[in-house]
């Protein structure tokens, strides 16, 4: 493909909550085995999009730690391969990156010393498969200066939490607001951008020169009326994880078998680094009813509607319902747990009680307590 991709993963959000504090949210766990990015740099691969960067800030060292290795996406190739971009204080340049377009700016080189034409701006942290050769293909053919893909959302889904879009009827955007208040628009940007490489400099270096700093409000918002910005609709799977509720809700929607089949067993596939583990091991008296258990599991009680991450211990007369247990989790015995999600690498004590109430999911953050022999 004539493009190169740059993923942003550098952001934080206080939506996350405890969740946040070991790791950025394009790291997160999702679905048993994979992490958010790896949704992202499968559609890049995929694609046959080889030159891809990684812009990371925010609590990075479990992302750049699953970065370690292009060969997962099959980026390792002589001409191009996945770079790892940390802000990095110089001479000239003593900021961390003060938003999307200035994390871009920062690394421009990358641009300037690419030769492809296009340049596919991605977020980390959503969940959903996409042909980015159907979006470019669709750009060209509408001589867009900028395309914006865009997804519909339930009627019951916050929209006020993206950039809410409303197009003509040649799909040219006409308002494009970046998370509003109050809406009746349920069309909202997916956080993903197609434009020029030449155009994209041009237009990172104008945004340094007046001070401005973010991609959506200082580019695409700013200069709607001036350039050709056009949306393309997606119409399949599509869910951000920015919020405790969202990361939640998209866990649980891999539960639904259909939903499973179209990630992991259609075609093209989903990558993630992979681990050599045995696989679960589910011991007499344990009884396990739509769940996912990863690998490297023991299950000695009962998992029910459960999402359960590599290497968790389920102790003796256990019960999990409705949960999502991270990764290396001890679980005591005779514990019961219910609408929540268990931080990684920690121990839950023996005859331990923790339930979500009011429908709120409540999360678990315990210090890892077990002797090391």
């Amino acid at each position: 493909m004539k493009a190169i991709g740059i993923v942003l993963a550098g952001g934080n959000n206080n939506k996350m909550r405890e969740l946040s504090n070991k790791r950025a949210i394009a790291a997160m766990p999702v679905a048993g085995s994979y992490r958010a990015i790896d949704f992202v740099l499968s559609n890049m691969s995929n694609s046959h999009i080889q030159k891809v960067a990684v812009i990371t800030q925010y609590n990075a060292k479990s992302l750049n730690e699953h970065l370690n290795s292009s060969k997962w996406w099959d980026f390792g190739r002589k001409q191009g391969g996945l770079f790892v971009f940390t802000p990095t204080i110089t001479a000239r340049n003593s900021y961390w990156y003060r938003g999307t377009a200035d994390a871009m700016y920062q690394n421009i080189s990358f641009l300037k010393k690419s030769h492809e034409p296009y340049v596919v701006i991605a977020s980390g942290d959503c969940i959903y498969k996409l042909d980015y050769h159907k979006v470019l293909d669709y750009h060209i053919n509408k001589r867009a200066d900028i395309t914006v893909v865009c997804t519909s959302l339930p009627k019951d889904d916050d929209a006020g939490r993206f950039g809410v879009v409303k197009t003509g009827e040649d799909g040219r955007i006409v308002q494009f607001e970046e998370k509003p208040i109050i809406t009746d628009a349920n069309t909202v940007s997916a956080g993903i951008y197609i434009i020029r490489r030449r155009q994209l400099i041009e237009l990172l270096e104008k945004a340094a020169e007046e001070v401005r700093f973010d991609f959506v409000k200082d580019i695409l918002i700013r200069y709607k009326d001036i350039k050709k910005i056009y949306a393309y609709s997606m119409d399949t799977y599509w869910n951000n994880i920015s919020t405790v509720e969202a990361y939640y809700r998209t866990n649980m929607d891999f539960l639904d078998k259909d939903i499973r089949n179209y990630f992991f067993r259609q075609y093209p596939d989903i990558y993630s680094k992979v681990e050599d583990l045995p696989p679960a091991k589910y011991n007499q008296g344990s009884n396990t009813k739509n769940s996912l258990i990863s690998n490297g599991c023991i299950i000695n009680g009962q998992v029910e509607n459960s999402i359960l991450f590599k290497k968790v211990y389920v102790g003796n007369n256990c019960t999990i319902k409705n949960s999502i247990i991270l990764n290396d989790v001890y679980i005591g015995n005779n514990t019961y747990i219910e609408n929540c999600i268990i931080e990684s690498r920690g121990t839950i004590r023996a005859n331990s009680n923790y339930i979500g109430e009011d429908g709120e999911t409540r999360i678990v953050v315990e210090k890892n307590n077990r002797f090391v022999l």
